[in-house]
């Protein structure tokens, strides 16, 4: 309880009225954290429900095995693990404003949560001699799992589809000076799906009237609103309910403090980025050094993207897919021969890891002399060979653009995942003409091996251009992880049969 000290008596805090929100930003995500509440607990219910149904027929379940002096039916346990799961789930974070609605942290913090009850439920049983069916808990916990993730992920789509009509989203200020601001504006652009909306600029170059009115950033003027010491006049003019501060000259450690202070009271968020890109969340530790919070990155995952285990992965991923999709390989093998004059498979060079040359397999889309043509063709459309592309390739045969728009021409590359030439998940492998282009930095795509799938697959495709293709494969090679590598696999199938950015 709360003391009214005018009053001098106990108020309770029961009765105390909820703050209202002070943004639109805190009212949308307040909403949509109370909706996710409610489908989180149908979810968890619906799983132990079908649990308890698939392992005992029924309600009519025999009483649970255990030591109490009273009969505890299976119905009872239900229903207690059901809000024990809930509960876990809120207390874990999974509905924590910070993440809910995009990034990976959502879908970790929900694994993680249900790998926590399921383990102390365990133990527990353990401690009181409690015999809880283990059929009963094994159908649970994989069934709330996926339909958690599913639940997630439909939320999520809601939310983009409100986000592309202008709602759900958040107006960001962003402080720093004119190429850091630039950078942050360039990469909140490149991901959509976050909601975040620049709405302006303030720099340390702005002062008085102005001398530059905006930024340009990826042919859009973002308009600077400002000066760094101004910020929450800009706030106020902008309507940001969120400022993001990077890299600047003027503000010191006393000026973060008043500002965060400042702003608290207007209901805007205050966000320090440091100015890593592309650095995922796994590399990153959080602690207080001196009262100063840092951040530690780890070295990049080179070493592990060559362990046994992705190796095991990929030969028993490819070996399933192969032996899943055997029909169609046969049925693309039959209409690409019977399509025009030619082999069936297009066997072209290609850069493996550390620059070591192979041959890898595709159904043949293009006519059988594509190859002849192929250095007009880049005369002709400026000249560059890196990641060269033409969206009417007049080399592509009928059934090579359908194909093509679905990415089955390149399925026989599970073949060269077998081999060990190639990974199922990595960077794009690049023809001899387009790695002789390379410098120092680009040449790190040839660390690991080249993959049938990757970041570039589900970014876009052959929509990317050659800078937004190459940052994609450098931060897969200095994040890998296995859990990128699935998640990857997964949006590709959406990717694929969606058709987007492919030719």
């Amino acid at each position: 309880m709360s003391y009214d000290i005018s009053a001098g008596r106990a108020v309770r805090a029961s009765r105390l009225p909820r703050p209202e929100p002070r943004s639109d930003r805190e009212r949308w995500q307040g909403d949509y954290a109370r909706r996710l509440a409610v489908s989180d607990l149908l979810v968890v219910c619906l799983a132990i429900g079908a649990a308890q149904i698939i392992r005992f027929g029924g309600p009519a379940a025999p009483p649970l095995a255990s030591t109490f002096p009273v009969e505890v039916g299976y119905t009872a346990v239900s229903i207690v693990l059901a809000l024990a799961w809930c509960c876990t789930l809120s207390a874990t974070g999974t509905r924590s404003l910070r993440v809910i609605g995009s990034g990976t942290e959502e879908y970790r913090r929900v694994v993680s949560a249900s790998l926590r009850l399921f383990g102390g439920v365990a133990i527990v049983s353990l401690l009181l001699r409690v015999d809880i069916a283990r059929g009963y808990l094994a159908i649970a916990l994989p069934l709330g799992m996926i339909g958690l993730m599913i639940e997630r992920r439909i939320w999520r789509s809601r939310v983009a589809k409100r986000r592309a009509r202008g709602e759900y989203r958040t107006a960001m200020l962003v402080v720093g000076s004119p190429d850091a601001a630039r950078a942050m504006v360039a990469a909140f652009s490149r991901d959509a799906e976050s909601g975040f909306q620049v709405v302006g600029v303030c720099t340390r170059d702005a002062e008085g009237d102005l001398a530059e009115s905006s930024l340009e950033v990826g042919g859009r003027e973002i308009p600077i609103v400002g000066s760094d010491r101004s910020v929450i006049d800009a706030v106020r003019r902008t309507g940001a309910d969120t400022v993001a501060v990077t890299a600047t000259d003027n503000l010191g450690p006393a000026d973060f403090r008043h500002m965060a202070w400042e702003l608290d009271p207007l209901g805007v968020e205050l966000i320090v980025a440091p100015g890593l890109v592309d650095i995922s969340g796994a590399r990153l530790t959080h602690r207080i050094v001196a009262d100063m919070p840092m951040l530690h990155v780890e070295k990049p995952q080179y070493d592990r993207a060559k362990s046994i285990r992705k190796e095991v992965f990929d030969f028993c991923f490819a070996l399933l897919a192969v032996l899943a999709t055997a029909p169609t390989l046969l049925a693309i093998a039959i209409a690409v021969k019977l399509d025009s004059r030619g082999p069936v498979f297009y066997r072209s060079e290609r850069i493996g890891r550390d620059g070591q040359p192979f041959r890898m397999f595709k159904f043949r889309s293009m006519y059988a002399d594509a190859d002849a043509h192929i250095n007009a063709l880049i005369a002709g459309n400026g000249g560059n060979p890196v990641f060269f592309k033409l969206r009417e390739d007049p080399r592509v045969t009928p059934v090579g653009r359908v194909i093509r728009k679905y990415s089955l021409d390149e399925l026989p590359q599970f073949f060269n995942v077998l081999r060990g030439e190639m990974s199922v998940v990595g960077p794009r492998p690049q023809v001899q003409r387009e790695v002789d282009s390379y410098d120092g930095v680009m040449r790190r795509r040839l660390l690991v091996k080249p993959g049938v799938t990757g970041l570039w697959q589900v970014s876009g495709r052959s929509d990317l251009t050659p800078d937004d293709a190459m940052r994609l494969d450098l931060s897969y090679v200095e994040n890998w992880s296995m859990v990128l590598d699935l998640l990857l696999i997964a949006k590709t199938v959406g990717a694929v049969t969606r058709g987007d950015g492919a030719y």
